[in-house]
């Protein structure tokens, strides 16, 4: 499995690259938002601290202005991966930067039929949802089994990218349906190490190894 970070705060991003375990990065309009920060200017920033796939999304919602901003958004960086919301006009600009070979991620995902359209668009991503369905009492993670089904079934090579993650338990059930990439806040991607008997454990370790004797130099 692979692991991106969702999140536009490069200072959040360079830890996690330092922890060696760092795959890509996602961002999308609300965490550009939040840096306050030029969106050229913070994607460029990534781009210079991440050798893999940087996810920038478009804003325009019409096919036009889609395939537009893509062409603008490809010539930043070649790790870039236009995302690319999952209404119509967005599948069929989908498959244009397919055909261009511009790497995509569709995102914006709450059913296994926009999957689907999206595989069938030649995405090279597809990003479920699953926070956000847990948020109005549908079971998120049901999604990607239903995606992953879809997806063997017809050997589509479009990589399931698992978002809207909100706790480790998303995370696990991602690595065991065989999810190709979850995306985290650095808040979970640290919560992913924790556990109470490592830190009992290693306290315990800690407190014996005072109680050795040490050798002494001459």
């Amino acid at each position: 499995m692979k692991f991106f970070i969702d999140t536009a705060d490069v200072s959040e991003i360079r830890d996690a690259q330092a922890l060696g375990l760092l795959d890509g990065v996602t961002t999308n309009p609300s965490l550009i938002a939040k840096t306050g920060r030029n969106f050229r200017e913070v994607i460029e920033e990534i781009c210079q601290i991440v050798d893999g796939p940087i996810s920038a999304e478009v804003v325009s919602t019409d096919y036009e202005g889609i395939i537009k901003e893509a062409a603008e958004l490809r010539e930043i960086h070649p790790n870039i991966v236009v995302k690319i919301p999952l209404i119509m006009p967005g599948i069929q600009a989908t498959r244009w930067c397919t055909d261009q070979g511009i790497k995509t991620n569709v995102t914006l995902c709450f059913s296994p039929l926009q999957a689907l359209l999206a595989a069938k668009a030649g995405a090279t991503y597809i990003s479920p949802f699953v926070g956000r369905l847990d948020d109005i009492a549908h079971d998120g993670m049901e999604l990607i089994a239903q995606i992953m089904e879809i997806y063997r079934q017809y050997d589509f090579k479009t990589e399931v990218l698992v978002a809207s993650v909100r706790h480790p338990i998303h995370v696990l059930e991602s690595a065991r349906m065989g999810a190709d990439v979850v995306t985290v806040p650095y808040k979970v991607l640290a919560q992913l190490a924790k556990h109470p008997l490592t830190d009992i454990g290693l306290a315990r370790f800690l407190e014996d190894w005072k109680r050795v004797p040490q050798s002494q130099e001459s």
